[in-house]
């Protein structure tokens, strides 16, 4: 029988994720059309923080216990994860440089400025770096609690780009399509070499200050400080 705490934990991911997707997507507009833009943003932002703590709650009464689907210990696995995480960090700063998808009443304009920094990797460079920090979480520990937060996560980033997609095209027309047809929603490794200085410096500070976090979040070292 499945333990009552992994149940909590996948109420709790299952109302992040849900509330997530209702209020981005079909309770967007009558809810905007009742209160306002600028309530709607205050209540999307209460409802995501009320789910995101109880979702952290719940994984944190479930404990670090639980069986492992391999081990997670290995220092090779703990490179290619440092790597990886490095590589969402980069994506992460670049996307908050004129990027399109984000609410801003210039994100025509930044779609008709064409391709530039992580979008020559993907048009939803945040989304993947989200989905890349669950994949690393799952790769050093693969036990329920984190397979079903990872799963959560990464589920919330990849199928909200693709929805997102759909939202930006039906709001911005033409311009969301001529992005769309210069981006891709895949990553593309290669374009890494266009992110530019700004998100690889940006990147590798989160990077950086994010694994240094873990020592004292949880209790064991990250990055590159699992070495020096």
């Amino acid at each position: 029988m499945m333990p009552s705490s992994i149940i909590a934990l996948a109420a709790a991911s299952m109302a992040f994720v849900g509330t997530h997707f209702a209020l981005s997507h079909p309770l967007r507009r009558p809810l905007v059309g009742l209160v306002g833009e600028n309530l709607f943003r205050l209540l999307y932002s209460l409802v995501a923080l009320a789910t995101f703590v109880w979702t952290v709650q719940a994984f944190r009464a479930v404990g670090p216990g639980g069986p492992a689907l391999w081990d997670g210990k290995g220092d090779a696995l703990w490179i290619a994860a440092s790597v990886i995480m490095l590589l969402a960090s980069v994506l992460l700063a670049g996307s908050f440089v004129r990027n399109p998808a984000l609410p801003d009443p210039r994100a025509a304009k930044h779609a008709a400025a064409g391709v530039h920094g992580v979008f020559h990797v993907t048009r939803h460079p945040m989304m993947w770096s989200f989905a890349l920090w669950a994949t690393v979480h799952v790769m050093l520990s693969p036990t329920p609690r984190q397979l079903v937060l990872a799963g959560s996560i990464a589920l919330l980033a990849l199928l909200g780009a693709h929805m997102q997609d759909r939202k930006k095209e039906a709001l911005m027309g033409e311009a969301w399509a001529g992005w769309e047809a210069q981006t891709s929603y895949w990553p593309r490794l290669a374009g890494l070499k266009h992110a530019g200085a700004a998100a690889w410096l940006g990147g590798t500070a989160i990077w950086l200050a994010a694994t240094y976090g873990h020592i004292h979040a949880n209790g064991w070292d990250a990055g590159i400080w699992r070495w020096v």
